[in-house]
Parts: C-alpha cells; structure tokens; sequence
C-alpha cells in the first residue's frame, strides 16, 4: 500500500510553496503580527484565485475537484494545507475551508450548496463554526446557551476561530424541536441585525478568536434537525487531516530553522550543531517529525478513501501531530538559546500557532480519548 502523494500532488505542492514563498514571506506575516488586521486578505484573495481554496470543492459547485475524482481534491487540499503551515500563512483556511466548506457539502441542501460553495472556494466569503461557549471539550453542554426559536437565534458563542473576520457563521443550538442532550446547526450571515462580535485576546497574533452574542438573528437550518452532533462529529474528522498536515508543515519548518541556525552558529570556535546535547535536540525533532508526517499519511488515504478506519486515521493523525508541533516548535526556541525568544526572530511565531493549532477542533485530550475510543469500536467489531 503506497501511501505518498503522486507526482501531479507533489507539483501541486511544490507550485504553493513558490506562491507563498513570494506573497507570504516575513514581512507579510509581520504585517499581521503587527498591524490592525486579523488576516492577510490579499493572500486570502490570492489563494482563492490560484484555486487552492477549492481544491475538495466539486467543480459543480465552483471547486476544482472533478466530481468523480474528489479523492484527488482531498490530497490535495492536503499537500496544500502543509504548505500554509509552513508559512505560517495568516488565513482562516482550517475554520473556512477545513471545517465550514465539507459541513455545507455533506449536509446544506442544493441551494445552500449552490448559493456558498462558490463564494467559498473563490475566497469571496469567509466561513466559520461556532459551537464552543466555553474553553474545552465539545459536548451537549456547550450548546446549552443557544437556542432557536421561531428562526430567531440567541446566545453567545466564544472563543470562535475567526469569528471577526467571517462573513458566514455554522453554529450550533437548540431548536423548538431538539430534545435535551441535541441539537442542529444553522448557517447565520454574521451581518444580519441582532449579532454583536468582539474580537478576543490570542495566544496567536495572526490568527483571531471571537466572543459572538446573538439576540434574535435569523437563523437557517442546516441538514437534519437534531443531527448537530452526529454531523459536526463527522466533520471534525473531515477537519483533523487537513489541519494535521497544517500542523506537520509547521513543524518541518520549525526543525528547518533549528538546523540552519545550529549550522551557522559558533560557540567556542565551532558550530553549536556541532556539540551532543544540540545534536540530540534535533535528532528528537526530526523522529517527532517523521512519525507525524506518518500518520497524517494514513489520515489522508484514510479520508480520501472514505475508509471506515477515518475515526481511528483521524485521531491518530491529530494527536501526533499536535505534539510534534509543539515538540519541534519548543526546541526551535532553545536551539537559538536567549534570541529565540525575542521579538526579532520568527521562532515565536511557529510556538504561537502551534500552540494555537493545538486546541483548534478540541484540546488534545479530547483527539486521544476520540482514539482510544476508535480503536476499542474495531476491537469490539473484529
């Protein structure tokens, strides 16, 4: 079983990193870091043009994925997410085109499909999900402040990724005929009247978190009433492979960077890549690395198969992912000793999303009981 990308996916891959080689360098990321704006609009823009925003959208829908070769679409919006990882890109991919695109896709009724893939895959509009409103776990309970009624949505939701700058919100509440412990989703146009956003302090300076309060929004049901959790679950899922290739192209860069520094750095007359304890640092972030890369493999022939073992892939390519990042983007840090950490270097720009990436979708612990649980569900099966 051969699990790479094929030649055509590693052009593909190859042809973004030219792109965002030369649209998002230092200074573009800086100017996000630095400056009022929560995202780069002109990339946004951009990678909508260059149709790397549609790549799993069926072209029937403005995507570029062949409707009998949407496998295709999704290793490719694989490689293509590993590439914004690496660059740190300061878009809402993982909110937009991650999680909010494939929700309207599996679940959205024909003319929700025709009226937001489109304007999705051109970049035109920006998509989100609100169902957390408190940090933590996703469960019932964080739907229990929201509520619909007579197509009127109120509540608040928070922290949502990217609930500033969307333009379109997924969220999660209770309708008229949700029993306790379910709930729906509803597609909101964040400018209809009856909705108040507040843009919230982040570890991640390029990339935003929102407080959302709704008071009589209109809302529109999206898929089945009471199905939210089983849909969202299946989304999440769909989300985490994607979002483990962000996570992975993150952390090549990160050891990238380490190795080059210890490389060019001299400490007593010799490069300090020279000496054991430096050595061994990146011997360990390279293995963190690969294991990672590994297992969002499986995670992506998982998926674009639809393979009954997604549960399983999914999870297990979130979790080590998760820690490599945070593994190598760590040892960045202390490979460029004191400099690391300041504001000059860019080393803190990959622990600040790492540490963002991490509690994208749920916390960590909440991906590895998803696996324990995956693996005990074959178990019973076998």
């Amino acid at each position: 079983m051969d699990f790479d990308f094929s030649p055509d996916q590693r052009e593909l891959q190859a042809q973004a990193r030219r792109f965002l080689a030369d649209q998002c360098g230092r200074a573009q990321v800086r100017a996000v870091l630095d400056g009022p704006q929560s995202f780069d609009a002109a990339l946004w823009k951009g990678l909508g043009a260059q149709g790397y925003l549609g790549a799993a959208i069926p072209e029937a829908y403005g995507g570029i994925a062949e409707s009998d070769g949407l496998a295709d679409g999704v290793l490719a919006q694989c490689v293509i997410a590993e590439e914004l990882g690496r660059a740190i890109a300061p878009v809402p991919f993982a909110s937009s085109i991650g999680l909010a695109a494939p929700l309207i896709l599996a679940a959205g009724t024909e003319a929700q499909k025709q009226r937001w893939l489109p304007a999705l895959a051109s970049g035109e509009v920006i998509a989100t999900v609100a169902w957390a409103e408190k940090p933590g776990r996703l469960d019932a309970a964080q739907v229990a402040g929201c509520a619909v009624r007579g197509g009127k949505l109120s509540g608040t939701k928070q922290p949502v990724a990217d609930g500033d700058i969307a333009q379109l919100l997924i969220v999660a509440a209770r309708g008229e005929a949700d029993t306790a412990g379910n709930y729906s989703l509803w597609l909101v146009q964040a400018a209809a009247a009856g909705i108040t956003r507040t843009t919230l302090s982040s570890v991640d300076l390029t990339r935003s978190q929102a407080r959302i309060t709704f008071d009589g929004a209109s809302a529109e049901l999206l898929g089945t009433p009471g199905q939210g959790a089983a849909l969202l679950d299946a989304a999440l899922d769909r989300a985490a492979v994607p979002l483990a290739f962000e996570q992975v192209g993150g952390a090549d860069k990160a050891l990238e960077t380490a190795v080059a520094y210890a490389q060019e750095r001299y400490a007593f007359g010799r490069p300090i890549a020279t000496q054991q304890a430096i050595k061994h640092m990146l011997a360990d972030m390279y293995v963190s690395a690969t294991l990672a890369r590994s297992n969002a493999y499986y995670g992506a022939w998982a998926l674009s198969t639809q393979s009954a073992e997604l549960p399983e892939a999914a999870a297990t390519a979130r979790v080590a992912a998760t820690q490599a990042y945070q593994h190598c983007a760590r040892n960045n840090l202390q490979t460029h000793g004191g400099m690391g950490f300041t504001w000059e270097f860019d080393c803190h720009l990959h622990y600040r999303r790492s540490q963002h990436l991490a509690l994208a979708l749920g916390p960590l612990s909440q991906w590895e009981d998803r696996l324990v649980n995956a693996l005990k569900a074959r178990r019973a099966a076998a």
